[in-house]
């Protein structure tokens, strides 16, 4: 391993020609939250005592030994996977993830079915997100929150409010705001001919489950958008302009929009959104994956889109009023390997965009100087911000480099592999 303290020293002399402060990006980008989501674990099965696979649009590929086959054995890999994440963190955890001792359905669900996972956060320091689950569920077939039959679309309804509760029991359990993220399913395969009609009992469904609980505290609510889903190519209930309408119609402080970015057209960018977004909006839900050729959910890279996302709220000075989650779950690998890949890469897309000259850039712009802006943006492409990552994982005991590799093969040659 090379010195890691002169290597940093050296960055810190390159990135000082540019009045960029080495030591506060690094202090901003540890203690900016990345919530990871639980369901890389065991491939968004959950832990509900029932039979029956992944519906709704959900699909995960592969079948790599040794995923989680309780919550306690998910803990015990978050736990290995969080060693190798630096920084704030939270995790956030699907409703199919409760424990009971018998069978609870979805409209029943209490904050006594989570304790454990409550109860693990404070161990850990951490806070707690948590989705409902509008899928995978006999109920789900035909609609959720916009379904025509009456009868499902309270069951669904009920458990978004009890979704909402739990996550007033996680703000109080661990002091830190619970952001639940909202996303069904609901769609059609074909065209349908009444195209207004689910979105109307949507909108009411969301907002029975505001009204019934609108004395919970310490909540956070996104409503998320999708372009299709398996099942539901040609028609989307909740699509980005239905869901954009609904948040900037309600207009509260805790109802705000979830970008998910795999989940619009090929030729659309989170990145490009978010400038619009804030121009009407306090906070954003962002939810950071790969697509590759549509919402795959393949693992975070620090590929140009995320850069670009992570550029674009440093400009915007919007990282504190953006929660951002990670988004993704593949079976065909190593899923600890997964998660400790993606959130370093979110986490180092980070701290590259808080290693730019951003009042330069803006000053360039201003003065009308487009030629100078375009140069000192494609120079900060090559900065040396990687000797800067490898010194703040050094600082964090994080693993430096692919340090954390031998670790985590080692732990499914222990664990993994005896599952």
């Amino acid at each position: 391993m090379y010195d890691l303290k002169k290597g940093y020293e050296v960055a810190k002399e390159i990135y000082g020609q540019y009045g960029i402060d080495v030591d506060k990006a690094i202090e901003i980008c540890d203690k900016t939250p990345l919530s990871i989501h639980c369901w890389q674990g065991d491939d968004v099965i959950g832990f509900e005592k029932k039979e029956g696979g992944l519906t709704g649009g959900i699909q995960t590929t592969g079948n790599y030994p040794g995923k989680a086959r309780n919550a306690a054995e998910l803990r015990a890999d978050l736990e290995f996977a969080m060693k190798y994440i630096p920084g704030e963190k939270k995790v956030n955890v699907h409703a199919n993830y409760q424990e009971a001792d018998s069978f609870v359905d979805r409209n029943e669900i209490e904050p006594k079915h989570f304790e454990n996972w409550a109860n693990w956060a404070v161990e850990q320091g951490i806070g707690l997100d948590f989705n409902p689950t509008y899928f995978s569920h006999p109920k789900s077939e035909n609609g959720t929150l916009s379904a025509a039959d009456e009868d499902v679309r309270k069951f669904w309804i009920e458990h978004g409010i009890r979704c909402r509760r739990i996550g007033q029991y996680f703000y109080e359990k661990t002091g830190k705001v619970c952001v639940i993220n909202h996303w069904t399913p609901d769609g059609d395969k074909e065209f349908p001919v009444d195209t207004i009609s689910p979105r109307l009992r949507m909108k009411d469904s969301y907002d029975q489950i505001f009204e019934a609980t609108k004395d919970v505290k310490g909540v956070m609510d996104g409503i998320e958008s999708k372009v299709f889903g398996i099942g539901a190519e040609s028609y989307t209930v909740g699509s980005h302009e239905f869901c954009m309408g609904y948040v900037f119609g309600k207009n509260t402080d805790h109802i705000i929009l979830t970008l998910d970015t795999g989940h619009y057209h090929p030729t659309e960018v989170v990145s490009a959104k978010l400038g619009a977004v804030y121009a009407f909006q306090d906070h954003a839900l962002l939810h950071v994956s790969r697509p590759v050729r549509w919402d795959s959910d393949h693992v975070v890279a620090i590929d140009d889109e995320t850069k670009a996302i992570m550029e674009e709220l440093v400009r915007l000075g919007k990282l504190d009023a953006t929660y951002i989650a990670t988004d993704f779950f593949d079976a065909s690998i190593n899923r600890v390997v997964a998660w400790v890949t993606g959130l370093r890469n979110t986490r180092k897309a980070l701290l590259a965009a808080l290693l730019q000259p951003v009042d330069m850039m803006k000053k360039l712009e201003a003065d009308g100087d487009v030629s100078s802006r375009l140069a000192v943006t494609q120079e900060f492409k090559a900065a040396p911000f990687s000797l800067v990552w490898d010194y703040y994982c050094s600082q964090k005991n994080a693993g430096v480099g692919l340090e954390w590799l031998k670790e985590v093969k080692a732990y499914e040659e222990d664990v993994l592999s005896k599952r």
